[in-house]
Formats: structure tokens, C-alpha cells, sequence
């Protein structure tokens, strides 16, 4: 499996979206999705995206459907306890039909009815959201009425490192050990919770931290 795509859970409306603009980045379509109670903004790139996710409606995300995900308490928790990342993974080949690792089957409201959300069980809301989308593709090998823009004025083309940093633990779950097993990602004990990307093998040896405006590092 490779990653798809990485959440970050943010204030509503997304004002934090406006640093990573001014950073260089070309923001691309929003979404909204009904049921869930969630709304996004996005940023991609070749191989990935970076959507900033918040709450627009408690009582949807509270549902029966919807609760389960916890992402209501993800979203709406202000403690420093809760992971506000969510990593989603999907096949790194055609012979990868479904998660690697112990999962439910989440059919939210937006998708069609034969698409399934494969989301990890027994997880903690310390660690990231993990969850695989079957259905997942390279954003650059999008149909040409659903491409996004991939240009950006920092000229970032893939992300090559993903690294998470999570306060002490004692150990990890299952699907945290199969994500960082995968390659896909790398995993550390840290201070905070942080998220690290690394674009185009950080050839130029920079850094731009966003803290604290979002818990994001980037390296290129």
C-alpha cells in the first residue's frame, strides 16, 4: 500500500489553509460531505494530497452511520491527547484489493453505494486515523475532467517522505505497525504531535516549519 492522502484536522473553514498558500502552495477543489458532517480544502500534488478537514455539523457526525469513525471527537477534541491526522492509504499495485490490516467498513452518505471506506479497528485517538481506500489513484493519473492542479510556485512535484511524530506511547496498534512496515511511512516518539513531508527527495536541503499555525513541517 502507498499513501493516498493525509488529513488534518483544522479550524472551520480552514483559515490555516491561507499559510500554505502563502507558502507557494495551489489550493484545489473543496469538498463537502454530507452525512458526515465534514468539509475540506485540498492541496495536491503528483502522488498524494493534503486536505485540511474540519466540523460543520455535530449532529451528523455524531450519526449512527458516522460515529464509529470518531471523527467527531478527532475533530472537536482541543486537547493535546488526540492525534489530528488522519493517513490514507491505497493499493500500491492491482493485486492489493483490500487493507493490510483489521478494518470495518464505513459506507458514508457521498459516496456511491458500491464505494466502502475500509477504516482500522482498534486504533487509538492518539494515533492517526488510518484507513485505505480500495478505489484510490495517483491525483496525476486523474481523468482529465477530474484533474487538480499540480503546480506550485515552491515547484513541489511528489512526496517522497511521510514521517508522524506521536507524543509518549507505550506501543503501538496493529494497523500503526503495518503502516510503518509498509514504508509508507515513517513513525516517532515525539514532544507533539507533528507531521512531517518530505518533497522530491529533499534534494535542496530546506525546511519550512507551520507551527503553530498547523502541526506540519515540510522538507525539500
Amino acid at each position: 500500500m502507498e499513501i493516498d492522502h493525509i488529513f488534518i484536522c483544522v479550524t472551520a473553514g480552514a483559515p490555516e489553509a491561507e499559510a500554505l498558500k502563502e507558502f507557494g502552495l495551489t489550493e484545489g477543489s473543496r469538498n463537502d460531505h454530507p452525512g458526515q458532517g465534514t468539509a475540506n480544502r485540498r492541496f495536491f500534488f503528483q502522488n498524494m494530497f493534503i486536505e485540511l478537514l474540519w466540523l460543520v455539523d455535530s449532529q451528523e457526525a455524531r450519526s449512527e452511520i458516522t460515529r464509529p469513525t470518531m471523527l467527531f471527537e478527532r475533530l472537536s477534541d482541543e486537547g493535546s491527547g488526540t492525534s489530528p491526522f488522519g493517513i490514507c492509504f491505497r493499493p500500491a499495485n492491482q493485486g492489493e484489493k483490500k487493507a493490510p490490516f483489521p478494518s470495518w467498513s464505513y459506507k458514508p452518505a457521498y459516496l456511491p453505494s458500491n464505494l466502502q471506506v475500509a477504516i482500522a479497528e482498534l486504533a487509538p485517538l492518539s494515533e492517526p486515523m488510518w484507513f485505505f481506500l480500495s478505489f484510490g489513484s495517483r491525483p496525476d493519473a486523474a481523468a482529465k475532467e477530474r484533474r487538480q492542479p499540480l503546480l506550485h510556485q515552491t515547484g513541489f512535484r511528489e512526496a517522497t517522505s511521510v514521517r508522524v511524530s506521536l507524543p509518549k506511547f507505550k506501543q503501538l496498534s496493529a494497523p500503526a505497525i503495518c503502516a510503518a512496515q509498509s514504508q509508507s511511512i515513517g513513525i516517532a516518539e515525539g514532544t507533539v504531535h507533528l507531521l512531517e513531508i518530505g518533497f522530491d527527495n529533499e534534494a535542496n536541503g530546506s525546511s519550512h516549519d507551520f507551527r503553530p499555525i498547523l502541526p506540519l513541517l515540510f522538507r525539500w
